[in-house]
């Protein structure tokens, strides 16, 4: 699949990854913009690869922890978007259904590709949620034994967030990393906001346990 590219019904769709993010005239919400889509307008649609791709490659990223794979799926998400345009009805938020979209997408690829995967494949050239610095930029404001200790920590969060059961781990990077609340967690995942917070509530403790050296 070619980078920044998108290809659609035998063609293209250019997407520049530095253009910006420029909503289509008298749209409103992302419901009313793939409403758009759904009608021919594939400005619209480029609107919406152009606004959620960097989230949706970071989603991807964290499930994955494979950069290539990441981006692949990223693409493939909105490939079936862009498929799936006739059939679009704003039952619920847009972001709801692209994100159903993308779990379907990343347990499917998690199920396949589970036997080539390393158990311990973490990556620390992420940059870090707080500073956006990846793990191997010293931070003035540490000691060497701090970074140290930042780095394996850093390390050590990614490697049992990914090792967590396929539910779990979508619902703490969706919760986490991605900011969304219980309710579009659970629309997400088709459960209750009480399992889903109970899901979450599983999946934080074993993370405690996992990770009590390091908090």
């Amino acid at each position: 699949m070619q980078r920044g590219l998108l290809a659609i019904a035998g063609g293209a769709l250019p997407v520049e990854r530095n253009a910006a993010v420029v909503r289509p005239a008298d749209a409103g919400g992302d419901a009313e913009v793939m409403l758009r889509v759904k009608a021919g307008d594939d400005s619209a649609f480029e609107y919406l690869v152009q606004k959620y791709r960097r989230p949706m490659v970071g989603f991807m990223y964290r499930m994955v922890h494979n950069p290539a794979a990441a981006e692949d799926l990223a693409q493939e998400v909105f490939l079936r978007v862009y498929r799936s345009r006739e059939g679009y009805e704003p039952s619920a938020k847009f972001t709801t259904w692209l994100y159903r979209i993308a779990t379907n997408l990343a347990v499917n690829h998690a199920r396949d590709t589970r036997h080539e995967r390393p158990e311990n494949q973490v990556s620390i050239d992420e940059p870090d949620e707080d500073t956006g610095l990846t793990v191997d930029i010293a931070d003035a404001s540490l000691t060497a034994e701090e970074s140290i200790l930042r780095r394996e920590r850093m390390a050590a969060i990614r490697q049992k967030v990914h090792a967590l059961p396929e539910r779990q781990k979508m619902a703490v990077i969706m919760h986490k990393y991605q900011q969304m609340d219980y309710k579009r967690i659970a629309e997400v995942l088709k459960l209750s906001e009480s399992a889903t917070k109970s899901l979450l509530f599983r999946a934080y403790e074993t993370l405690r346990v996992q990770l009590k050296e390091f908090v």
